[in-house]
């Protein structure tokens, strides 16, 4: 059910002033038609620079047979008939020499979904080889002191970024296999100095991902499972080596609260205790100079009418333990059926295997297809910059 349709394009790219000189210019577009369905489609576009650093972007394009977009992310999209600019967010408005930036859509289609013939960046239209641009005369010192510019990637400290979750986080078990966790698709939305460790794993609570196997089937008097003997599983040992886990700098996203709630042991986990296992973990992180960061549960798909609505527990729990640890909370939860409800996915037939939502939701209706992974991992990769978390340095 998914097509690829690949264009590669070379053209022009207007410069910004610096010199009374010449400037050589050039581009090339890559558009990637990801997933398609009935009526609908995604598509990814990298843009790579050929010519001097531009400070600034508009792609532009025509669809030919009436496509159009209906959500974007890492650009502004908008669109008028048939023609289509995609203008840079702010963080992602620099291009290098030979560097190359990406942003990605969803769209609809009618009767065809051809890839638009023709590209043009900052006005220039993609003719070919690079060409000598004349700039303008460069302007008036300003007295006013400049920004401190956002480190490059080059001037960067390489990161690890561990995660911690469950299903709606891991690694497919095989390649193209439903479900598709957000954390397999993250790594895309983050620069060469970022690189992502996904130790999440499907199934888990919080307190069975830190000490699989030892979670027993008993209940203590709290009403809790019994951890005998309390040995943490080999994931979370991984991450505390001091040799080859966490270091200074580095980053430990976590997000339970799913399976949590289950009655039975062994992944049941009482409010008092996912906040002292979630403040265990960012505290370990701190410890080793990591940051950790919470998030809420990503939502499932569940209709209220046309209205995508929430079905998570450990919400307030989540947030109550980033206030009473000094972590930051990513609010996933509200913002992945904040993107639902933006995508239109509500109302639906329950058809999970088909059309927009069996794009993005494989048939249980909970878990992600690839696609609607890097869609709830484009959300995360944008909360970090909305929220001015400190790994948004790294975005691409």
């Amino acid at each position: 059910m998914v097509a690829i349709a690949l264009a590669v394009l070379a053209g022009g790219v207007a410069v910004a002033a610096g010199a009374a000189t010449a400037a050589a210019t050039g581009c090339r577009v890559d558009y990637k038609v990801t997933s398609e369905w009935q009526g609908g489609f995604g598509a990814d576009v990298t843009v790579t620079n050929l010519g001097d650093p531009v400070s600034g972007w508009t792609l532009t394009w025509s669809f030919a047979t009436g496509q159009r977009v209906t959500q974007a992310w890492n650009a502004t999209v908008t669109q008028s008939g048939a023609a289509v600019s995609a203008r840079d967010a702010g963080y992602n408005g620099a291009i290098a020499t030979n560097a190359s930036v990406g942003f990605g859509f969803n769209g609809a289609w009618t009767t065809a979904n051809p890839v638009p013939a023709a590209f043009s960046l900052n006005g220039a239209p993609c003719t070919g080889a690079p060409t000598a641009t004349p700039c303008a005369p460069p302007s008036t010192p300003s007295a006013t002191p400049s920004r401190t510019p956002t480190p490059t990637p080059s001037t960067q400290a390489p990161v690890t970024v561990w995660l911690a979750g469950d299903s709606t986080v891991a690694n497919p078990s095989s390649s193209g296999a439903c479900p598709v966790g957000w954390g397999n698709q993250f790594g895309q939305y983050l620069n060469a100095n970022a690189t992502v460790v996904n130790s999440a794993v499907g199934g888990r609570s919080i307190q069975t991902w830190l000490y699989d196997p030892n979670v027993t089937t008993t209940k203590n008097s709290a009403g809790e499972c019994v951890v005998s003997p309390e040995t943490y599983s080999t994931r979370w040992q991984a991450m505390l080596n001091s040799g080859t886990g966490m270091k200074a700098g580095d980053y430990l996203f976590i997000q339970f609260g799913i399976n949590d709630g289950d009655p039975n042991c062994n992944r049941h986990v009482g409010s008092a205790r996912y906040k002292q296992l979630l403040g265990v973990m960012a505290n370990a992180a701190k410890q080793r100079g990591a940051r950790p960061v919470f998030l809420t549960p990503a939502a499932a798909i569940t209709c209220s009418g046309s209205t995508a609505v929430g079905n998570r527990g450990f919400l307030t729990e989540t947030f109550d333990a980033g206030a009473a640890n000094n972590v930051p909370v990513i609010d996933l939860h509200r913002l992945s059926y904040t993107l639902y409800n933006r995508l239109g996915l509500c109302p639906n037939n329950g058809d999970y295997g088909s059309g927009a939502v069996g794009a993005f939701f494989c048939n249980d209706h909970t878990h992600f297809e690839a696609a609607g992974a890097r869609q709830i991992a484009g959300v995360v990769a944008t909360a970090l910059r909305d929220q001015q978390i400190g790994l948004a340095a790294y975005l691409r």
